[in-house]
């Protein structure tokens, strides 16, 4: 596809050429399609726990919606469908055990050796600890990704850095990640990671609302009369999820034009019918955002091929609040909600243990790749940086089942 430069389909490892027919960027989706750490989100929480209900969406199905959202998005602006889907389906494949609460424990125990930031140990992962390529030194190349899916998997290109939360990559990865930004314009964000943070955005928004409401958490309408829980919504949303100068009446008129619309489902029994309602409005909801997006970006562009840095994605206003007020919604009624507070006090303080556990036992008790890194760690803080990657590999379920067999005995 016209729109990438030789430099965008390079690999940091070098590859012999391949007899296949299919493309450099068809080749990466393959690769994270087949990888392990795509597999094993099939069991890692998104926001209601996996098996805790066969309807809900896990950290797989969502980075598979997530990928439907952004090819299609980025195809419409002329991105490369492939280099979208890629990132999209990468997305997440360093969330630890237990989602972002267990992301909250693994950052306090690494504290002092960088810290732990799920999209860095996405670029970890793709780069590192991914088994499919070496260097010629016999180094672990990851993936080893063209230049143009790593950077659009890559949500913020970015070291940590003093009161910055969000980070795309830790020091010890300073040096493929300065490879992968080659010719990027300071800490700008190419286009199709754009597409796939916004795609991510509004599949997050739209089905955790769809998942609370058929797991019971939140009523369609909920919101719409009591002045207290209103309240609660915008207040959350303004905090969490929109800038300081965001006010609660335009999170609560946005509220208002949501459920104003003519598919807004506004009850549900759990039968045929309203589940049928509920799908067509979590549908039209993301053909609504998916366009505003897009004939945003057309408008400010041009209607021709925006590729990486030649275009940024704009998204209205008004399709901001939109998203914002659905994730508002999510958080308010399964995220804070006050009878998951001891659930996710043990899942932390599991985690705490459990590396604990680790760092006495290593590297007999890690898995076989990871006992390798540790014997190969310059200093504690190395080794402790192998642990915690060992523990972020983790799904929830072998998070419990390591915890009962090392530290429960």
């Amino acid at each position: 596809m016209s729109g990438y430069q030789d430099s965008d389909r390079d690999r940091w490892a070098p590859e012999p050429p391949k007899r296949s027919e299919r493309t450099a960027f068809e080749r990466d989706r393959a690769r994270v399609v087949h990888s392990a750490s795509l597999r094993r989100l099939a069991a890692k929480t998104q926001v209601v726990a996996p098996g805790t209900d066969d309807f809900v969406r896990n950290r797989l199905t969502h980075s598979l919606e997530v990928a439907q959202v952004g090819r299609e998005l980025g195809k419409a602006l002329g991105c490369d469908p492939d280099v979208v889907d890629t990132a999209c389906l990468a997305h997440d494949l360093g969330h630890p055990p237990f989602g972002h609460n267990g992301e909250t424990a693994l950052n306090e125990i690494a504290a002092d050796i960088g810290g732990f930031e799920g999209n860095a140990q996405t670029l970890r992962l793709l780069t590192r600890l991914e088994a499919k390529a070496v260097h010629p030194d016999g180094r672990p190349a990851g993936l080893n990704l063209t230049r143009a899916s790593l950077d659009a998997a890559t949500k913020y290109p970015w070291l940590r850095a003093e009161g910055i939360t969000k980070f795309g990559v830790y020091l010890d990865d300073a040096e493929v990640f300065s490879w992968m930004r080659t010719g990027a314009p300071g800490e700008r964000r190419c286009l199709e990671a754009q597409v796939m943070d916004f795609a991510d955005d509004v599949a997050y928004s739209v089905h955790d609302v769809e998942d609370a409401i058929v797991a019971e958490r939140l009523g369609p309408d909920a919101v719409v009369v009591d002045p207290v829980e209103r309240a609660r919504v915008a207040e959350l949303t303004c905090d969490w999820y929109l800038d300081d100068e965001t006010s609660p009446e335009e999170v609560l008129d946005a509220l208002d034009g949501l459920r104003a619309l003519p598919y807004w489902v506004g009850g549900f029994d759990g039968g045929r019918r309203t589940l049928a309602a509920l799908k067509d409005m979590t549908s039209q909801l993301i053909g609504r955002f998916a366009a505003d997006a897009q004939s945003a970006t057309h408008a400010a562009y041009g209607g021709g091929q925006l590729t990486r840095f030649a275009a940024d994605l704009v998204v209205p206003r008004a399709t901001q609040l939109e998203v914002a007020v659905l994730k508002g919604l999510a958080a308010v009624y399964v995220m804070t909600a006050s009878d998951r507070a001891p659930l996710y006090t043990k899942q932390r303080e599991m985690l705490h243990e459990l590396v604990a556990e680790l760092q006495a036992s290593a590297p007999e008790s890690l898995d076989p790749s990871f006992r390798a890194d540790w014997s190969t760690a310059q200093d504690d803080g190395g080794r402790l940086r192998v642990i915690v990657d060992q523990v972020a590999s983790l799904t929830d379920s072998s998070a419990h089942v390591w915890h009962s067999r090392l530290v429960r005995g």
